[in-house]
This record gives structure tokens, sequence and C-alpha cells, in this order.
């Protein structure tokens, strides 16, 4: 479970170094890759935005014309400013229609494309990754990060850049109508630019150790609702809710200093922008007074200075967004390139056509990542012909499941190499070699689907005949016809419907499916009664008629049966034989015989 922080630091696990990088707003650019493909969409609300901020522009001048010519005694012209400036009006109102729409429909879509690019990534990361991260960290960042990155492209960047406009040229207007009173205006930017430099940079490092945080309590979350029966079975729901609300709280601590801190920024900016307005106000007025301006010409101004006052507020506001969509950027980016130890050769070999099953370890030595100093495998040597059956017995942690996971390269060897007919399997794609394989493993995992979904995730492209057939096989048949809609029984998440035997059975079934030449099966009838696990291994055995099978098994009956029998202990394999052979032998065999196998026969 997750543990609680007991320090009063506000400093995320493995963030401060990450988040120096947060300073750089050039993170955005990473999204660029993914707007490119809608370049004419982009184009086109790039197009609606600048059509809108030059009516905004406009709209002045025709107040400038009301103003200017109220005591002209043709009426109709005035009446045609009016409607000079209601025209204006309605432009802008159908551009901003056209430009959210557009800019919302680039957003969905570019952050869709995100979304299945992480995960599309993560998913073909080696265990090896997810050794260092949790399930829920990830998650977060695909959900969480990327929320916060769609309204960014999706609202954000659109009004900033609209704002960018304004200010532009809301200045360039401002400088053509009273280069006097512009020039006063000026004289008030550096006091605006400074809090926004200052304040902005601890503001860029507060979002990214938001985001950390919020990821974090996903993670716990997600731990603790995964083994929410364990939790409850210990009795441990009130230290996992403190966990959970301590690492929450510290979240939103986080959050709201970054809340106050732009605020502060914010309210800090305005009053600077406002008051050196009514400043420069103060001057026009006394101008108009001296005949040196209309008042035309003064509310002209005044409009285009409220404007660009306006659209500094808003940039200053939106920067903060954008430095909370640079850290979430750069929490994507770093799931997109983050470095697998286990990676597909540039030019794979192609898979033996047929595949036969000839399995080498040559001088095999291993280490988890996350335990470097313990050896998993050391110097393991064996070959395993086509067709054999050969069993892996030791105590537990002598490397039995390891040999399963090396075989399906989810790890690489530190030292040696793995081969399957004569192939080094670090040569070849691994969806290729893959395809192999089949794989019942002591914990059996059943997908949120119906039992058929189940099964067939096998092989996808098999017949409602052939699920069935493979449920048959695996002794599953009876119990699944008897849920309450048969094979189109939804399973609920992780099985929760399901007995352990029943999983298993599921598991079975999928790899018997899978109709693959090799045979992966680590304790795969550890959970069935002995009625059950009589069927299923009858239909292992003829399943495993000219297939080559690996078993990780304790049960006599399994063991016994194999061809060949491989003792490992410590990562290290200290006898092969057959059953009876390694009895006679004596050693950790046959005190593992009396230990679990004849005792455990006696009780059954």
């Amino acid at each position: 479970m997750a543990t609680t922080h007991q320090d009063n630091t506000l400093a995320p696990p493995n963030a401060k170094s990450e988040r120096e990088k947060s300073k750089n707003m050039r993170a955005l650019s990473a999204l660029w890759p993914f707007v490119l493909p809608y370049r004419a969409l982009l184009f086109a609300a790039l197009l609606a935005l600048v059509v809108t901020a030059c009516v905004s522009l406009t709209l002045p001048l025709a107040v400038r014309r009301v103003v200017d010519n109220f005591r002209v005694e043709d009426g109709a012209i005035l009446d045609l400013y009016f409607l000079a400036a209601l025209g204006i009006a309605a432009a802008l109102a159908v551009g901003t229609a056209f430009r959210y729409m557009l800019v919302t429909h680039l957003g969905e879509k570019v952050v869709a494309d995100i979304r299945k690019a992480v995960f599309d990534r993560v998913l073909s990361l080696s265990p090896a990754f997810y050794e260092k991260i949790m399930t829920g960290e990830v998650l977060s960042r695909i959900t969480t990060d990327t929320t916060l990155l769609l309204s960014v492209i999706g609202s954000s960047i659109s009004i900033a850049l609209r704002n960018l406009l304004l200010f532009v040229g809301g200045m360039a207007l401002m400088m053509a109508t009273s280069p006097k009173l512009t020039g006063l205006v000026l004289l008030i930017v550096p006091a605006v630019v400074v809090p926004i430099l200052v304040l902005g940079r601890k503001l860029r490092v507060m979002s990214r150790e938001n985001q950390d945080w919020i990821a974090a309590s996903s993670a716990n979350a997600s731990e603790s609702l995964g083994a929410v029966q364990t939790v409850q079975s210990f009795t441990h729901e009130t230290l996992s809710k403190g966990a959970f609300a301590d690492v929450t709280h510290r979240a939103l601590r986080v959050a709201q200093r970054r809340i106050n801190l732009r605020g502060l920024m914010t309210a800090i900016v305005i009053f600077l922008v406002f008051t050196g307005i009514v400043g420069v106000l103060w001057i026009g007025a006394r101008d108009v007074r001296a005949g040196g301006m209309t008042a035309g010409v003064l509310i002209q101004f005044v409009i285009y200075a409220v404007m660009v006052a306006g659209s500094v507020a808003a940039l200053s506001e939106i920067w903060g967004e954008l430095q909370r969509a640079a850290g979430a950027t750069e929490r994507l980016v770093e799931l997109l390139e983050a470095e697998d130890t286990v990676a597909d050769p540039a030019r794979p070999k192609a898979l033996p056509s047929p595949v036969h099953g000839a399995i080498r370890f040559e001088d095999v030595h291993f280490a988890y990542p996350a335990r470097p100093e313990t050896a998993a495998l050391d110097g393991v040597t064996f070959d395993i012909q086509p067709g054999e059956t050969v069993a892996f017995v030791g105590p537990s942690g002598a490397g039995k499941t390891t040999i399963i996971q090396m075989i399906q390269r989810f790890y690489d060897p530190s030292k040696g190499r793995i081969l399957l007919d004569g192939v080094d399997i670090a040569k070849m794609a691994r969806m290729d070699f893959r395809t192999a394989l089949a794989l019942v493993p002591q914990d059996p995992v059943i997908f949120a689907a119906s039992a058929r979904e189940n099964i067939r995730f096998g092989r996808p492209d098999a017949s409602d005949a052939d699920i069935v057939a493979a449920a048959e096989a695996a002794a599953a048949h009876a119990f699944i016809e008897a849920l309450p809609e048969g094979y189109d029984t939804y399973l609920g998440e992780r099985g929760v419907m399901l007995s352990g035997g029943q999983k298993q059975r599921i598991a079975i079934a999928r790899a018997i499916l899978r109709d693959a030449p090799v045979l992966l099966l680590d304790e795969a009838t550890s959970a069935l009664d002995a009625e059950s696990e009589r069927a299923v291994q009858a239909a292992v055995d003829h399943l495993g008629e000219g297939r080559t099978m690996l078993i990780v098994a304790h049960r006599l009956a399994t063991v016994k049966k194999a061809d060949r029998i491989i003792v490992m202990d410590q990562g290290r394999i200290v006898a092969q034989g057959s059953h009876d052979a390694l009895v006679e032998e004596g050693g950790l065999y046959a005190r593992l015989a009396r230990l679990q196998f004849t005792e455990g026969m006696a009780a059954e």
C-alpha cells in the first residue's frame, strides 16, 4: 500500500529535478507534431481569430465617428455610423462563434491523439518500466494532464492569441490616435512586465508540483481500490483513508499556494495597468479642455487603452494556465519518450516458420531492476527439445517464474541469451515470437468483459464454436453455462463474480484457444479443486501433444508427468532429471517431494 508521507515539506517524490524543467515554456512545442495533421483546421481557426480581432479593433473608430458627429444637422450620417457599429458587433459575434467552434474541435482532436499516443506507448513498455512508476501515476497523466491540455488548446491558447493581437493592434492604433498619450502609457509597461516574469517563474514550478501531487493522489487511490478486498479483510480502511487524505491535502495545499500566487500576480498587474491608464486619461482630459484633441479622439483612445489593458490582464491570467500546460506536457512527453530497457531491433529477424518450439538458455544472468544486487538467474543453461514437457520446481524465489518471464522477453538478460528454434529472441520482434507462446499465469487476469470475450482474448478471430470447445477442454463450460447469461455474462472488474478456480479455468481456456506451439504454465492448476484439476490436466496433456510445455508447479501429479524436471535454487539449476531419478538422488528435490508432494498427496 502507498505509505503516508510523514515530512512536512511539500515535495512529491522524485519530482524536484523534474520540476526544474517546467521553467521552460518551450515544452509546449512538443504539442506541435499532434497539431500539424490538423493544419487546415488550425489555419481556419487562426483566420477567424485574426478577423475577430480586427473587427474588435475597428469598433472604437465607429464610436469616435458617432461622438464627433453627434451634433451634426444631417441625422442620416449619424444613423449610418450607428448601423456601422451594429454591423461590426454582428460580425464580431459570428466570427467569435466560428473561432470557438474551430478551436474547440481542434483541441478535442489533438488531445484525443495525445491520449492514444501515450496509451499506445505505455502499453508497449516492458514490466521493468512499471517497477519504477505506479500504474495510477500513468493513468493520472493520461487523464488529468490531457484534460488540462484540452482546456488550454481548446480555449486558453485561442484567448491568448486573440488578446495578443488586441494588444499589438491596440497599441498601434493608440499610437496613431495620440502618440503623446501612448508614450505615457508605455512608461508603465516595465512595471507590469516585471511581476509577470518574477511571479510567473514561481507559478511554473508550483504548477508542475501541483500536477505531481494530483498524480500521487490518483496512484494512491488506484492502489487501494485495486486491492479493496485485501484492504477490507485486514481492516485497513482507516489507514488507507488517512494515507489518501494526506496526499490529497498536500495536493490541495500546493494548489492553494499556486492559486494565491496567481491571484496576487493578477491583482498587481491589473492595478498597475489601470492606475497608469487613469493617469494618462487625466492628462488626455486636460488636452480636450485645452482644445488639443476632440472628445471623440479621447474616447477612441480610452477604448483602445481599455482593450489593451484588458488584453494584458487576460494574458497575465492565461500565462498561469499555459505554465500548467507546460508542466502537463512535460509529464506526457516523459511517457512518450520513456526509454525502455527492452526494445525491438531495427531490423528484426523473421520468426521461424513453422515454429517447432525448441528453447535454449545459454549462461543467462539476470537481476530485477528493483533488486539489482540480488541475482534472479545466475548462469542458467538448459535445452528444451520441441514437444518436450519440462517442469521447473524449487523454493519460492528460486527463479522459476523468472524463466517464464524471460522466455516472453519481458526483461533482457544482463549476460547470455535465449533462443527459440535457434534464433535469439532479442533479435526478433516481440509481437512476432510471442504469437508462438500461450501463457497461463499463477494469478489469472480476468478483464471487465463477458466470459466469451475473456476467452477470445487468446485469439481475437476465434469463432464462438472454438471458444466453447476451448472452455470444454478447460473444464469451464459447465460453470459458464450456469452463469445468468451464459457466455455473455459480464464477469466484472478482475472477475469479481468468479471463484479463484473459475478464473484459472477461464485463463486455461484462453491459452488452449490460442493453440500456440509453446505453452507456459505458471502454477496453472494451483487454484483448482481435485476434480477440476483432473479434467484440466487431461485437457493440458492432450493439448501438450506435439507442443513444448514449460510448467512451474508444485503439484505432484503435474510434475511427475513431465519429461524432465529442472530443480532450481537461488537462481541456479541444482539438479535435473525424472521424478524417480531425482527422488533417488536425494537433495533438494527429494526434500521438496517429501514436504510438498507426498504430504500434499496424503492430505488429499
